[in-house]
């Protein structure tokens, strides 16, 4: 009897134990919730905005030209005798080499008849003048009315000077011509082409060689409208610098010379001139810009007092996103001043400390209460730093 009793029995203290252990792990899972309620707020990264007093960055691009070009031509004709080893196509010469040589002999004869009528002339005017004194002194004795400029030989006098004077002409040409029997080059510079040769004979004006100036070269670069707002006041002589693109890039500097005065009819674009010094390095050791080289000109303008300098993937349609200070987000109307490369210049719409959305949810929504976490150096700090 007894042991059926607990055959009866036991499957009934088995449901009362299993139901009050299942009631024991309810009242925990309810407490555990109770204690850790889940936060659906998104998570979005945040950066202090803070003004800044801001040197514009104007670039734009040109081709590099020489100063000057220079068609060489003979002053003198006659027989190519010898030319210089780099007076060729690509040759790089110095200012005052002899570039080529024409043949001497007839210019030396010509000087050397020149100084011999150039004595000639300084003896008769010796001459001249002892007759004048002779005719002086002689004169003293005679009556005033019998003096004259033709007793005294004052024509004759001058006639000899005229002479003298005219022989020392000749003496200049002579040697001017002699001179220019070697042609020089005019400044450092570069041969583009060469149409002459030893054994030549080349007539007075024949052009021989085109020659451009290395001393210095010039870029004019394009200037949009939107950017003549912020060029700098003292344009003339503010520093640029010049680069190339590709694997062998090239940086130089150089200086704003002038302003062509001038707006691009069809672009409605201002010029500017910017000067290189020696750009195929011969003085400076520096690496050559060559002439017909694609460059960016870079430049300093105006300072722009307490703006906001944000990449632009934080701006769209000139709306920002900030977080305000009951943790939800606003969107937030800006004054774009100018586009800068990745970023923009914000004048009006942000003030200092304003909490910037760096990363938005994927659905941002005006009024959504979010969580911030500050921006970290990969954001939008070390965006503003680069």
């Amino acid at each position: 009897m007894k042991t059926n009793w607990k055959k009866i029995a036991l499957p009934f203290i088995v449901l009362i134990v299993g139901f009050g252990g299942m009631q024991a792990i309810n009242a925990s899972a309810e407490k555990e919730q109770e204690k850790k309620p889940v936060d659906t707020r998104p998570t979005v990264k945040v950066e202090a905005a803070l003004s800044q007093d801001y040197q514009v960055l104007i670039s734009s691009f040109g081709e590099v030209n020489p100063l000057e070009s220079t068609m060489l031509s003979a002053q003198v004709s006659g027989e190519v005798i010898a030319w210089n080893e780099n007076f060729v196509p690509g040759g790089l010469v110095l200012r005052g080499e002899t570039l080529f040589a024409i043949e001497k002999d007839t210019y030396e004869a010509a000087l050397l008849q020149a100084e011999a009528s150039l004595s000639s002339a300084q003896s008769l005017l010796i001459e001249e003048q002892a007759r004048a004194q002779v005719a002086k002194q002689e004169a003293k004795n005679l009556p005033q009315a019998k003096i004259t400029d033709l007793y005294l030989r004052k024509p004759q006098l001058l006639s000899a000077e005229a002479a003298l004077k005219s022989a020392q002409a000749k003496i200049k040409i002579a040697q001017r011509d002699l001179d220019n029997c070697e042609v020089k080059a005019p400044y450092d510079a570069l041969v583009i082409n060469r149409n002459v040769g030893v054994g030549q004979y080349v007539n007075q004006g024949t052009q021989i060689a085109q020659l451009n100036n290395v001393e210095k070269a010039e870029i004019i670069i394009p200037v949009a409208g939107f950017d003549n707002a912020f060029l700098p006041s003292g344009l003339a002589g503010t520093v640029a610098t010049i680069s190339t693109k590709g694997f062998d890039a090239v940086s130089r500097e150089g200086l704003i010379a002038r302003d062509l005065g001038i707006v691009d009819k069809a672009t409605r674009m201002s010029q500017l001139v910017i000067r290189v010094d020696d750009p195929y390095g011969i003085n400076n050791g520096l690496p050559a810009l060559k002439y017909g080289t694609y460059v960016e000109v870079a430049f300093k303008g105006r300072t722009l007092q307490q703006i906001y300098r944000l990449p632009q993937e934080l701006v769209s349609n000139r709306t920002v996103w900030i977080v305000d200070k009951d943790n939800k987000l606003e969107p937030r109307k800006v004054d774009i001043i100018r586009e800068e490369g990745e970023y923009f210049l914000i004048g009006e719409g942000l003030a200092n400390d304003e909490k910037i959305v760096v990363t938005l949810p994927e659905y941002p929504q005006k009024g959504m209460e979010v969580k911030t976490v500050q921006a970290s150096g990969s954001d939008m700090t070390a965006k503003n730093a680069s």
